[in-house]
């Protein structure tokens, strides 16, 4: 994921606080050219973190995912990890399977460690 900064950003934030919304009313709020946000808003489509929405299909209405919600929150960690993606997207379901049994085997006192030690 290779996002521009600062306008993928502004872009993201203007969907955040004005709710779906098209590229001409984007521009304004950002203070980009239309043609800059035309480009860019596929581009965040593609990356999962805008989705294009109806009612019809040339309408150009976009609106913020939850994956665009969690780049706004990651944003000042953006230049920092080598994978940004992977940070926004958070755990993988297998992650969270295993790191919950883990979780649920603590909590009911099951840990590995101590029981061998008790044997």
């Amino acid at each position: 994921m290779k996002l521009r900064q600062p306008t993928d950003f502004l872009i993201l934030e203007a969907l955040e606080e004005e709710g779906r919304n098209v590229a001409t009313n984007l521009a304004a709020h950002t203070g980009k050219s239309r043609k800059n946000i035309n480009t860019r808003l596929p581009v965040l489509e593609d990356y999962g973190l805008v989705r294009k929405i109806g009612p019809a299909e040339r309408s150009g209405l976009y609106e913020i995912t939850s994956m665009g919600k969690a780049a706004l929150v990651y944003r000042e960690q953006y230049d920092e990890v080598d994978d940004f993606e992977a940070l926004i997207e958070g755990p993988r379901a297998g992650d969270i399977e295993q790191d919950g049994e883990a979780q649920a085997s603590f909590v009911r006192g099951e840990n590995d460690e101590n029981d061998a030690d008790e044997e």
